[in-house]
């Protein structure tokens, strides 16, 4: 016979067991890492990022550091290394490091806000210039941002591609710059005559989020504003960037932390609208599976450099 007693003596010995494996893990990872892709300076993700951070230590119970990595390999090769608990990918980075064998997850992505979950790689000039297309620029300099960029490095070479263009040939020069913001910057101050970078909307892209904290000047120290720039070409959509964590993490911590991101907007709406200078709704889950797409990209584009070399 089923008495009372027993079943409030199951249901609180179930209760004992789901503390001891939070428990568990949270002794196992009293502290863990969060990495994010340099799209800015070191400063300005540190802002940026500082409040989430706080929010989701305390929503895990754990402390959680935040690494600005010096470069989207350094995301890539700390999560293989075990050293990077949870990391921000662009989606050629997080497909690169999918490729190459780590053991990570997408968990959460972006979601821009009409709803959609991708964005754009754009080719800017200055306004002032004469190059209306990319036909205008042989000769010239062109600036990248990181060899595992999406929106920076990997779409471009694939639009130029379709476009007949070797950018290592056509350019005088293709420099990496190291960050989104540096490029913009290398176009701003006459160090390249074109550059890559991302682009969500007219009113939300890296350009318009440098120009509304008065980032962006002229050689001369003359701030510029979005109309002193121009876009001369703008690629096909490309899915947005994911977060993922260590495949090896223990599946109760795997579902704390995915459902801090996913509460993140509710639960601290302050914290969440400075990823994103309040441009981005809440995010949504994802899986691996989505980013089949940009591994055949890179896959793409690292036959492109076989070709070349």
């Amino acid at each position: 016979m089923i008495t009372r007693r027993i079943v409030l003596a199951g249901a609180a010995a179930l209760a004992f067991a789901g503390s001891a494996s939070a428990s568990d893990w949270k002794t196992k990872y009293p502290e863990i890492t969060f990495a994010v892709i340099p799209a800015e300076n070191g400063s300005g993700v540190t802002e940026r990022y500082g409040a989430f951070v706080d929010y989701l230590s305390k929503e895990l119970g754990i402390k959680v550091n935040l690494r600005v990595a010096n470069d989207y390999a350094a995301v890539i090769e700390g999560q293989r290394a075990g050293n990077i608990q949870i990391g921000y990918y662009g989606p050629a980075s997080f497909a690169r490091a999918r490729l190459t064998g780590v053991k990570t997850d997408a968990f959460v992505i972006d979601v821009n806000a009409d709803g959609s979950k991708g964005y754009y790689s754009v080719f800017y000039v200055l306004a002032k210039s004469p190059y209306q297309k990319i036909e205008d620029l042989k000769g010239k300099n062109l600036g990248l941002v990181d060899p595992n960029s999406t929106s920076g490095n990997n779409m471009p070479r694939f639009k130029l591609n379709q476009m007949g263009i070797d950018p290592d040939a056509y350019f005088s020069k293709a420099i990496f710059t190291g960050s989104h913001e540096n490029a913009v910057l290398a176009l701003a101050q006459g160090t390249v005559d074109v550059a890559a970078n991302w682009w969500n909307a007219d009113d939300d892209s890296n350009l318009t989020r440098m120009l509304n904290k008065n980032m962006v000047k002229s050689s001369d120290g003359t701030p510029l504003k979005k109309e002193d720039f121009r876009i001369i070409v703008k690629s096909d959509l490309i899915i947005n960037s994911p977060y993922a964590y260590l495949e090896s993490l223990p599946d109760d911590m795997k579902a704390a932390i995915k459902q801090a991101f996913l509460d993140a907007a509710k639960k601290d709406p302050e914290a969440y609208k400075k990823l994103s200078d309040g441009k981005n709704l809440p995010w949504q889950p994802i899986t691996n599976a989505d980013y089949d797409k940009t591994i055949e990209l890179i896959k793409f584009v690292d036959n492109l450099r076989k070709k070349a070399s």
